[in-house]
């Protein structure tokens, strides 16, 4: 017996490989300091895990609508609509178990074999192994350091081809923590917006930036009815464990979303759906200081990171990473991500996990302490100063 052929076109994410990796040599006795995972180093807010345990006492112990909740649709709804600006109604909100959903159902609901999908390199692995998995083609489209990590506009227009089904966005942006700026959205708008073209805009680090608010390729006028907007609760509420996340769409593809809902999850739990109710129309407070923290950190990793001979670090405008160019070290990104794992004591990923658009950079996840972070950039220097 074996599996499908399709099972060979999916691939993981390295950030779990690394953090195993991490661990066996903790478990030998090795101090590692852990800048490799995605996921806010905060604790859930009280009131969110308090509405969570109130759920269980409650009875929310079973099945829901498929869609959602719908006092969390609601909520989600008004939450979208005054953050970005446009109408949305309760029907167009898609309540699924993480944020992943709404990459996966969409690609499958959207792409055919031999469909073409755009997306950013270095981008979210998981992108191009949805891509892949559902017969599409990947087309990478590289995002470039001295333009803050944004698209050239001029490259993406020419990968524009009639077999282009979807264009992916993700701003703010995991690796980079790039910031597409509101001119390049708008100009993306102006190419996409009479092509047969939709939209997933992961907009997941929405609520994590440093400067103008990112703009949603949503806002843009005509824009909204060919757009998927992803976005969720792990990161900006530090919720990632409870697995809620939510996509706003036009109807007709809620309606698809949902069909792939019901015949792979059935629903989203019940009593997580509470919690996330919590987050979103109660207190902003934590949310407010861990984005704040989170800048103090960028601050300081990022100075130190630039004093390190051969490293560049550019100044990310949003999300919690580090994304510096070390090619003036003379490594590559994976054997020096290799070396300071197993010499240095500091786990990070290579650029490489996100794409060949990657090579000469690192990521770093900010989700650690000023003092980890202090440390970490010390033993960077020492052992590339060996």
């Amino acid at each position: 017996m074996k599996l499908a052929a399709r099972m060979s076109q999916l691939s993981g994410e390295g950030a779990f490989e690394v953090l195993q990796k991490a661990r066996a040599l903790e478990a030998q006795g090795k101090h590692i300091i852990h800048l490799e995972i995605g996921e806010p180093d905060f604790e859930t807010p009280k009131h969110v895990i308090d509405a969570g345990k109130s759920a269980l006492d409650a009875g929310f112990t079973h099945y829901g609508p498929t869609p959602g909740d719908p006092e969390l649709r609601a909520a989600l709804a008004a939450h979208v609509a005054s953050t970005r600006g446009i109408p949305v109604e309760l029907e167009q909100v898609c309540v699924v178990p993480g944020g992943k959903p709404i990459i996966f159902f969409p690609i499958l609901a959207f792409v055919e074999p031999g469909d073409e999908v755009l997306y950013p390199n270095p981008g979210f692995p998981i992108y191009e192994s949805m891509i892949k998995f559902a017969g599409g083609v990947p087309v990478p489209v590289p995002l470039l350091e001295e333009r803050s990590f944004s698209f050239d506009l001029n490259v993406l227009r020419d990968k524009l081809s009639p077999k282009t089904k979807m264009l992916i966005l993700n701003s703010p942006q995991n690796p980079t923590g790039g910031v597409i700026p509101a001119e390049d959205i708008r100009a993306i708008a102006e190419l996409v917006r009479e092509r047969d073209i939709v939209v997933l805009s992961d907009e997941i680090y929405s609520r994590i930036y440093y400067g103008e608010r990112p703009l949603s390729i949503a806002s843009v006028p005509g824009m909204a009815e060919r757009t998927i907007i992803l976005d969720g609760f792990s990161k900006i509420y530090a919720m990632t464990g409870w697995r809620l996340g939510y996509g706003v769409m036009p109807k007709w593809m809620a309606d698809a979303v949902n069909m792939l809902m019901v015949n792979s999850n059935s629903c989203t739990a019940s009593f997580t759906q509470r919690a996330g109710l919590a987050a979103i129309t109660g207190p902003q407070d934590d949310a407010v200081r861990m984005v704040s923290e989170f800048r103090s950190r960028r601050d300081l990793f990022v100075r130190e990171l630039n004093t390190i001979p051969g490293v560049r670090c550019p100044v990310p405008e949003g999300a919690f990473y580090a994304f510096p160019n070390i090619a003036g070290t003379g490594w590559k990104s994976k054997p020096l991500a290799d070396a300071l794992l197993a010499e240095g004591g500091v786990a990070c990923l290579a650029g490489t996990s996100f794409g060949a658009y990657g090579e000469g950079y690192l990521r770093f996840s900010m989700a650690n302490s000023l003092e980890a972070l202090n440390e970490a950039a010390a033993r960077i220097r020492r052992f590339l100063s060996r």
